[in-house]
């Protein structure tokens, strides 16, 4: 038995839904839930969200048969104005829709028309998510140099997609080769080499074009992580204003960066339910829509509860962080969280350092536990790095370690 079927065997929610008038549609849809293989709180969710958009109609007295997405919009905006629209609502609402339509209880979707190269883009970006395994965050980040490129490349739309040659390829890369930097070279060479691996892969071109594609080296360890000494990180802490509900704010959210080194999206996602008490830990939905289990110290934990008692509006909205300012609801993205710690840096006189951001503390924290003698491999655990290069960086900061190692210079003090 999977966790969402046994969480509808549980279910007084799903029972009252199954219950009512549309019951069966409700059993059609909790048997797509399961399909998924949903998480019990993203299950509870869905059947929530779906349960709330009934009562919505009723009250407005709109058949079901009437419901499409312009209706669901227009519910979500309803309920914009009064709580916090979580990232899988519009999923679940897209999934009612789609079980209504297989079930025939309602009209099947407009098709709308798509350009060439919208058809060609949508298309690449389901072969990246099925085949490449990207998110559909990084999958927007690519599109851009690909769009790019048709434009230059094949103006007369796709239909010349199987006329495109090494050579053109080759000239595209040279024009442009002084626009980027390394890093956004490296980026775009990527994106076009998938790209161009599709079309063969598809038959869209006849000549396999990807292997033409250079490979930008960029020296991964030639820049030094920019980071805080304890002291300075100290001070940002000591001076955020913690008498007011926006500094307890800003406090428990600084605490999360410097104590655990969570990004800026990590933490602008956490939600009341993400929080175990009783275990004293949390559930951060870290890269590559992976969730990791943290510990919560005590010293951040005594910071949320303050936060949480004196500080959080009155809200339905479950993230963690709310605006201060009406309407109270969560964050849309991390970057408030790295207006945040770029406000607090300010504050406590820090400036002059290459980032000014959130991730500064999570390198801070990085350099601290390797000078306090943790080992690379511990240091990655924590900051959960996929890769051992992405935590190698931080040997080249250990710089009373490298002394140990050094030769002595010719001619100088033995």
């Amino acid at each position: 038995m999977t966790i969402t079927e046994e969480y509808l065997k549980r279910s007084r929610l799903f029972r009252r839904l199954r219950n009512d008038t549309h019951g069966q549609l409700v059993e059609l849809f909790a048997a797509r839930l399961v399909e998924v293989g949903l998480s019990r709180q993203g299950t509870w969710r869905s059947l929530n969200v779906v349960g709330d958009l009934l009562d919505w109609m009723a009250r407005h007295r709109i058949k079901l048969t009437k419901l499409d997405e312009r209706m669901v919009v227009r519910y979500l905006r309803h309920q914009a104005a009064k709580k916090c629209i979580q990232l899988g609502d519009r999923a679940a609402l897209n999934r009612w829709l789609l079980t209504l339509r297989a079930a025939g209880t309602i009209v099947p979707a407009a098709i709308s028309r798509r350009t060439p190269h919208e058809q060609i883009f949508a298309e690449f970006g389901d072969y990246l998510q099925s085949d490449c395994g990207l998110s559909a965050k990084t999958i927007v980040h690519h599109l851009p140099a690909i769009r790019r490129f048709l434009i230059e490349v094949c103006p007369a739309g796709t239909s010349d997609l199987g006329e495109i040659t090494q050579e053109q390829v080759i000239r595209y890369i040279e024009r442009h080769a002084q626009d980027w930097s390394p890093s956004s070279a490296k980026s775009m060479c990527w994106s076009l080499r998938a790209f161009l691996k599709y079309l063969h892969h598809t038959g869209l071109n006849p000549r396999a074009l990807g292997g033409c594609v250079p490979s930008i080296r960029q020296w991964k360890f030639a820049s030094l992580p920019t980071y805080l000494a304890a002291a300075q990180v100290q001070r940002v802490l000591d001076c955020c204003d913690r008498a007011s509900i926006s500094g307890r704010r800003d406090y428990a959210i600084l605490m999360m960066l410097s104590k655990l080194g969570l990004r800026a999206d990590e933490v602008a996602t956490l939600t009341l339910d993400d929080i175990d008490w009783r275990a004293g830990e949390m559930f951060v939905r870290a890269k590559g829509r992976q969730r990791a289990a943290m510990p919560i110290p005590l010293d951040v934990g005594a910071a949320v509860v303050a936060y949480l008692r004196d500080g959080r509006p009155n809200s339905s909205c479950r993230e963690l962080f709310l605006r201060s300012l009406a309407p109270h609801i969560g964050f849309r993205s991390g970057s408030a969280i790295t207006m945040i710690a770029k406000t607090a840096l300010g504050r406590a006189g820090i400036r002059g350092y290459a980032h000014q951001g959130a991730h500064i503390f999570r390198h801070s924290l990085a350099t601290e536990l390797l000078h306090s003698g943790a080992t690379l491999s511990e240091i990655g655990q924590l900051l959960r790095h996929k890769s051992h290069d992405t935590t190698r960086i931080y040997a080249k900061v250990d710089t009373e370690a490298l002394r140990t190692l050094s030769l002595p210079w010719p001619g100088g003090a033995q």
